[in-house]
Protein backbone atom coordinates (compact mmCIF):
# COMPACT_ATOMS: atom_id res chain seq x y z
CA UNK A 1 0.00 0.00 0.00
CA UNK A 2 1.07 3.55 -0.69
CA UNK A 3 1.42 6.00 2.10
CA UNK A 4 -0.46 9.26 2.26
CA UNK A 5 2.67 11.19 1.25
CA UNK A 6 3.03 9.11 -1.91
CA UNK A 7 -0.64 9.62 -2.76
CA UNK A 8 -0.29 13.41 -2.43
CA UNK A 9 2.77 13.30 -4.64
CA UNK A 10 0.81 11.54 -7.36
CA UNK A 11 -2.01 14.07 -7.17
CA UNK A 12 0.33 17.01 -7.99
CA UNK A 13 0.05 18.29 -11.63
CA UNK A 14 3.04 17.76 -13.87
CA UNK A 15 5.50 20.67 -14.21
CA UNK A 16 4.81 23.04 -17.06
CA UNK A 17 7.14 22.60 -20.02
CA UNK A 18 7.34 26.46 -20.43
CA UNK A 19 9.28 26.80 -17.21
CA UNK A 20 11.77 24.01 -17.92
CA UNK A 21 11.86 23.81 -21.70
CA UNK A 22 15.14 24.36 -23.49
CA UNK A 23 13.73 27.25 -25.58
CA UNK A 24 12.80 29.26 -22.52
CA UNK A 25 16.08 28.42 -20.87
CA UNK A 26 18.04 29.43 -23.93
CA UNK A 27 16.18 32.76 -24.13
CA UNK A 28 16.88 33.45 -20.49
CA UNK A 29 20.53 32.64 -21.05
CA UNK A 30 20.66 35.03 -24.00
CA UNK A 31 19.29 37.82 -21.81
CA UNK A 32 21.51 37.21 -18.81
CA UNK A 33 23.15 39.99 -16.75
CA UNK A 34 25.99 40.30 -19.21
CA UNK A 35 23.56 40.72 -22.10
CA UNK A 36 21.80 43.64 -20.36
CA UNK A 37 25.12 45.44 -20.03
CA UNK A 38 26.16 44.69 -23.57
CA UNK A 39 28.42 41.76 -22.51
CA UNK A 40 29.53 38.77 -24.51
CA UNK A 41 26.30 36.74 -23.97
CA UNK A 42 24.28 39.04 -26.25
CA UNK A 43 25.99 39.83 -29.57
CA UNK A 44 23.29 42.29 -30.68
CA UNK A 45 23.51 44.19 -27.45
CA UNK A 46 27.29 44.28 -27.70
CA UNK A 47 27.17 46.16 -30.97
CA UNK A 48 24.64 48.69 -29.58
CA UNK A 49 26.76 49.24 -26.48
CA UNK A 50 29.82 49.79 -28.61
CA UNK A 51 28.03 52.42 -30.69
CA UNK A 52 26.79 54.23 -27.61
CA UNK A 53 30.26 54.22 -26.11
CA UNK A 54 31.67 55.66 -29.30
CA UNK A 55 29.16 58.51 -29.22
CA UNK A 56 29.56 59.41 -25.57
CA UNK A 57 33.33 59.32 -25.27
CA UNK A 58 35.03 60.31 -28.55
CA UNK A 59 38.79 59.90 -28.28
CA UNK A 60 39.80 59.87 -31.93
CA UNK A 61 41.93 62.43 -33.84
CA UNK A 62 38.78 64.10 -35.18
CA UNK A 63 37.67 65.20 -31.72
CA UNK A 64 41.15 66.62 -30.99
CA UNK A 65 41.00 68.67 -34.19
CA UNK A 66 37.61 70.05 -33.16
CA UNK A 67 38.95 71.12 -29.77
CA UNK A 68 41.92 72.83 -31.41
CA UNK A 69 39.60 74.74 -33.76
CA UNK A 70 37.43 75.91 -30.86
CA UNK A 71 40.48 77.08 -28.93
CA UNK A 72 41.80 78.97 -31.97
CA UNK A 73 38.42 80.66 -32.50
CA UNK A 74 38.25 81.76 -28.86
CA UNK A 75 41.82 83.08 -29.02
CA UNK A 76 41.09 85.03 -32.21
CA UNK A 77 37.99 86.55 -30.62
CA UNK A 78 39.98 87.66 -27.58
CA UNK A 79 42.69 89.24 -29.74
CA UNK A 80 40.08 91.04 -31.84
CA UNK A 81 38.47 92.53 -28.74
CA UNK A 82 41.84 93.52 -27.30
CA UNK A 83 42.77 95.35 -30.52
CA UNK A 84 39.44 97.14 -30.89
CA UNK A 85 40.24 100.71 -31.96
CA UNK A 86 38.51 103.89 -30.79
CA UNK A 87 36.16 105.43 -33.34
CA UNK A 88 38.44 108.42 -33.90
CA UNK A 89 41.13 106.09 -35.31
CA UNK A 90 38.81 104.84 -38.06
CA UNK A 91 36.95 108.09 -38.67
CA UNK A 92 38.97 108.60 -41.83
CA UNK A 93 39.73 105.70 -44.24
CA UNK A 94 43.28 104.64 -44.89
CA UNK A 95 46.31 104.55 -42.63
CA UNK A 96 49.06 106.86 -41.45
CA UNK A 97 51.44 107.93 -44.22
CA UNK A 98 54.98 106.64 -43.78
CA UNK A 99 56.60 110.09 -44.00
CA UNK A 100 54.15 111.93 -41.74
CA UNK A 101 55.29 113.36 -38.43
CA UNK A 102 52.92 111.03 -36.58
CA UNK A 103 54.48 107.98 -38.24
CA UNK A 104 58.01 109.22 -37.50
CA UNK A 105 57.12 109.85 -33.85
CA UNK A 106 55.54 106.41 -33.52
CA UNK A 107 58.45 104.57 -35.16
CA UNK A 108 61.14 106.36 -33.17
CA UNK A 109 59.44 105.80 -29.79
CA UNK A 110 59.72 102.37 -28.20
CA UNK A 111 56.69 100.15 -27.59
CA UNK A 112 54.40 102.19 -29.85
CA UNK A 113 52.44 100.83 -32.82
CA UNK A 114 50.50 102.26 -35.76
CA UNK A 115 46.87 101.20 -36.12
CA UNK A 116 44.67 102.84 -38.80
CA UNK A 117 45.03 106.58 -38.15
CA UNK A 118 46.38 106.31 -34.60
CA UNK A 119 49.65 105.69 -32.83
CA UNK A 120 48.98 103.58 -29.73
CA UNK A 121 50.96 102.29 -26.79
CA UNK A 122 50.70 98.74 -25.44
CA UNK A 123 47.66 99.67 -23.31
CA UNK A 124 45.76 101.08 -26.31
CA UNK A 125 46.17 104.73 -25.29
CA UNK A 126 46.25 107.15 -28.23
CA UNK A 127 49.53 109.09 -28.34
CA UNK A 128 49.41 110.20 -31.98
CA UNK A 129 46.58 111.01 -34.40
CA UNK A 130 46.92 111.63 -38.14
CA UNK A 131 43.75 112.96 -39.78
CA UNK A 132 45.38 114.87 -42.59
CA UNK A 133 43.60 115.06 -45.93
CA UNK A 134 40.31 113.67 -44.59
CA UNK A 135 38.02 116.46 -45.90
CA UNK A 136 37.07 117.46 -42.35
CA UNK A 137 35.27 120.72 -41.67
CA UNK A 138 35.49 120.05 -37.92
CA UNK A 139 37.31 117.37 -35.90
CA UNK A 140 34.03 115.57 -35.13
CA UNK A 141 32.22 114.36 -31.99
CA UNK A 142 34.75 111.58 -31.27
CA UNK A 143 37.74 113.90 -31.27
CA UNK A 144 37.94 114.00 -27.48
CA UNK A 145 38.88 110.30 -27.49
CA UNK A 146 42.35 111.53 -28.46
CA UNK A 147 42.80 113.83 -25.45
CA UNK A 148 45.92 111.84 -24.45
CA UNK A 149 47.77 112.56 -27.70
CA UNK A 150 51.22 114.10 -27.89
CA UNK A 151 51.06 114.88 -31.62
CA UNK A 152 48.08 115.57 -33.93
CA UNK A 153 48.13 116.23 -37.68
CA UNK A 154 45.06 117.98 -39.16
CA UNK A 155 46.62 119.57 -42.25
CA UNK A 156 45.00 119.48 -45.71
CA UNK A 157 41.47 119.73 -44.24
CA UNK A 158 38.90 122.49 -44.93
CA UNK A 159 38.51 123.26 -41.21
CA UNK A 160 36.04 125.99 -40.35
CA UNK A 161 35.40 127.99 -37.21
CA UNK A 162 37.51 128.63 -34.15
CA UNK A 163 39.33 125.65 -32.63
CA UNK A 164 39.96 127.36 -29.28
CA UNK A 165 37.44 125.21 -27.37
CA UNK A 166 38.08 122.03 -29.35
CA UNK A 167 41.14 121.03 -27.33
CA UNK A 168 39.66 120.99 -23.82
CA UNK A 169 41.60 118.43 -21.78
CA UNK A 170 44.46 118.00 -24.32
CA UNK A 171 47.09 118.76 -21.69
CA UNK A 172 49.72 116.38 -23.15
CA UNK A 173 49.62 117.82 -26.66
CA UNK A 174 53.03 119.09 -27.76
CA UNK A 175 52.80 119.19 -31.57
CA UNK A 176 49.76 120.32 -33.56
CA UNK A 177 49.86 120.53 -37.37
CA UNK A 178 47.07 122.61 -38.91
CA UNK A 179 46.17 123.94 -42.35
CA UNK A 180 48.02 127.14 -43.20
CA UNK A 181 44.92 129.34 -42.81
CA UNK A 182 43.93 127.99 -39.37
CA UNK A 183 45.36 129.64 -36.26
CA UNK A 184 46.90 127.72 -33.40
CA UNK A 185 44.43 127.48 -30.50
CA UNK A 186 45.37 129.97 -27.79
CA UNK A 187 47.69 131.91 -30.07
CA UNK A 188 51.31 132.72 -29.33
CA UNK A 189 50.61 132.75 -25.58
CA UNK A 190 49.76 129.04 -25.62
CA UNK A 191 52.77 127.72 -27.63
CA UNK A 192 56.51 128.04 -27.46
CA UNK A 193 56.87 128.29 -31.24
CA UNK A 194 54.46 128.73 -34.13
CA UNK A 195 55.93 128.08 -37.58
CA UNK A 196 54.05 128.83 -40.80
CA UNK A 197 54.79 127.03 -44.06
CA UNK A 198 53.23 127.16 -47.51
CA UNK A 199 50.79 124.30 -46.89
CA UNK A 200 50.57 124.02 -43.09
CA UNK A 201 51.20 125.61 -39.73
CA UNK A 202 52.93 123.86 -36.83
CA UNK A 203 52.21 124.70 -33.20
CA UNK A 204 55.05 123.36 -31.05
CA UNK A 205 55.48 123.09 -27.28
CA UNK A 206 52.29 123.74 -25.31
CA UNK A 207 52.73 126.31 -22.54
CA UNK A 208 51.35 126.02 -19.04
CA UNK A 209 49.22 129.16 -18.72
CA UNK A 210 49.10 128.76 -14.95
CA UNK A 211 52.82 129.59 -14.87
CA UNK A 212 52.62 132.40 -17.41
CA UNK A 213 49.63 134.46 -16.28
CA UNK A 214 51.50 136.36 -13.58
CA UNK A 215 48.22 136.88 -11.74
CA UNK A 216 48.32 135.04 -8.39
CA UNK A 217 44.73 136.08 -7.64
CA UNK A 218 43.28 134.52 -10.80
CA UNK A 219 41.94 131.63 -8.72
CA UNK A 220 40.25 132.04 -5.29
CA UNK A 221 42.11 131.54 -2.06
CA UNK A 222 41.03 127.91 -1.62
CA UNK A 223 41.53 126.97 -5.27
CA UNK A 224 44.45 126.27 -7.57
CA UNK A 225 45.10 126.75 -11.27
CA UNK A 226 45.24 123.64 -13.46
CA UNK A 227 45.99 123.61 -17.24
CA UNK A 228 43.14 122.36 -19.41
CA UNK A 229 44.62 122.35 -22.90
CA UNK A 230 46.31 124.86 -25.21
CA UNK A 231 45.25 128.36 -24.15
CA UNK A 232 42.87 126.94 -21.52
CA UNK A 233 42.97 126.61 -17.75
CA UNK A 234 40.62 125.97 -14.87
CA UNK A 235 40.48 126.60 -11.14
CA UNK A 236 40.07 123.54 -8.96
CA UNK A 237 38.97 123.75 -5.34
CA UNK A 238 41.32 122.38 -2.71
CA UNK A 239 40.39 119.29 -0.74
CA UNK A 240 37.60 120.02 1.70
CA UNK A 241 36.27 123.08 -0.17
CA UNK A 242 33.54 123.44 -2.79
CA UNK A 243 30.90 125.83 -4.09
CA UNK A 244 31.18 129.34 -5.50
CA UNK A 245 34.81 130.49 -5.41
CA UNK A 246 35.58 127.44 -3.24
CA UNK A 247 34.23 129.30 -0.22
CA UNK A 248 32.23 126.45 1.30
CA UNK A 249 34.12 124.07 3.50
CA UNK A 250 33.32 120.41 4.02
CA UNK A 251 32.04 117.74 1.67
CA UNK A 252 29.12 118.39 -0.61
CA UNK A 253 25.89 117.18 1.01
CA UNK A 254 24.20 114.88 -1.50
CA UNK A 255 21.40 114.08 0.94
CA UNK A 256 20.44 117.73 1.32
CA UNK A 257 20.69 118.34 -2.42
CA UNK A 258 18.45 115.45 -3.42
CA UNK A 259 16.07 116.18 -0.53
CA UNK A 260 15.52 119.74 -1.73
CA UNK A 261 15.27 118.60 -5.35
CA UNK A 262 12.75 115.86 -4.50
CA UNK A 263 10.52 118.08 -2.35
CA UNK A 264 10.50 120.79 -5.01
CA UNK A 265 9.59 118.30 -7.74
CA UNK A 266 6.83 116.82 -5.60
CA UNK A 267 5.34 120.25 -4.82
CA UNK A 268 5.29 121.26 -8.48
CA UNK A 269 3.71 117.92 -9.46
CA UNK A 270 0.91 118.32 -6.87
CA UNK A 271 0.27 121.90 -8.02
CA UNK A 272 0.03 120.86 -11.67
CA UNK A 273 -2.21 117.89 -10.81
CA UNK A 274 -4.63 120.15 -8.89
CA UNK A 275 -4.73 122.68 -11.70
CA UNK A 276 -5.46 120.05 -14.32
CA UNK A 277 -8.18 118.51 -12.14
CA UNK A 278 -9.95 121.84 -11.76
CA UNK A 279 -9.89 122.35 -15.48
CA UNK A 280 -11.32 118.88 -16.03
CA UNK A 281 -14.22 119.57 -13.60
CA UNK A 282 -15.14 122.91 -15.16
CA UNK A 283 -15.13 121.42 -18.65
Amino acid sequence: MKTSAELREQEKPPASPRATGPGRLGHAQGRGPDALRGGPAGPGRVRTGELREGKMAPHGPGSLTTLVRWAAALLALGVERALALPEICTQCPGSVQNLSKVALYCKTTRELMLRARCCLNQKGTILGLDLQNCSLEDPGPNFHQAHTTVIIDLQANPLKGDLANTFHGFTQLQTLILPQDVNCPGGINAWNTITSYIDNQICQGQKNLCNNTGDPEMCPENGSCVPDGPGLLQCVCADGFHGYKCMRQGSFSLLMFFGILGSTTLSISILLWGTQRRKAKTS
